[in-house]
């Protein structure tokens, strides 16, 4: 559960509010993570409760209504401290639309493979442009940058895989389009006209008799 140790992370300095905490996250993370839902933030925020790695206190206030303040406990920081210190592992194998794309694009031949990655090579490159921009508008935000030298790193690899996709699946799409070719069903509604032909021969001669 990610985002719950990063509230966490985020409760070590000081007690916050979930608008504070919002805020703050979208504001530690930058562009690339995106934004963090409110209803969503206030989810984690009721199991953190719940499992005692968080207290919540109220906070008057005169002029608008109660705010709920949200405080890091001693087994919040310790789950926090044993979690940020543990590597972590991919569990849930690695899926990209693009392995999907290509799996399509594979069936339908050369020419559409052909077509996709260089489609695909053109985005990355335009994604390259921006994050690169991006990393030069975040230059004094040192967590900001590094999750954007991270998409910087991975499109650059996605760029390579391209290469290596054209390589290894070229010879595949060309093999199923000749297979498609040979089960068209042109070839098909064919072989079905001269069966029939020939039926019909043998019914005309018997006819004749």
């Amino acid at each position: 559960m990610p985002l719950h140790h990063a509230v966490l992370a985020l409760l070590t300095r000081r007690p916050n509010h979930g608008y504070e905490l919002k805020a703050r996250f979208e504001e530690a993370v930058g562009p690339q993570w995106g934004g963090l839902n409110i209803g969503h933030l206030y989810q984690i925020l009721e199991r953190l409760v719940r499992d005692g790695y968080v207290s919540r206190s109220q906070v008057t206030q005169t002029d608008r209504p109660d705010k709920n303040l949200y405080t890091l406990t001693e087994a919040g920081e310790a789950e926090l401290r044993s979690w940020a210190t543990t590597a972590w592992v991919r569990v849930g194998g690695f899926r990209d639309e693009l392995f999907l794309k290509l799996l399509g694009a594979v069936a339908l031949g050369p020419q559409a493979l052909a077509t996709l990655i260089e489609s695909q090579r053109q985005t990355y490159l335009s994604e390259l442009a921006g994050l690169a921009q991006q990393r030069r508008a975040h230059a004094d935000e040192p967590l900001v940058a590094v999750l954007i030298d991270a998409a910087i790193a991975h499109t650059k690899a996605d760029l390579g895989l391209l290469d290596s996709a054209a390589q290894r699946l070229g010879p595949l799409a060309t093999a199923q389009s000749a297979q498609a070719s040979e089960d068209s069903p042109a070839q098909v509604r064919g072989d079905t006209d001269e069966a029939g032909g020939r039926g019909g021969m043998r019914e005309d001669r018997t006819e004749s008799a």
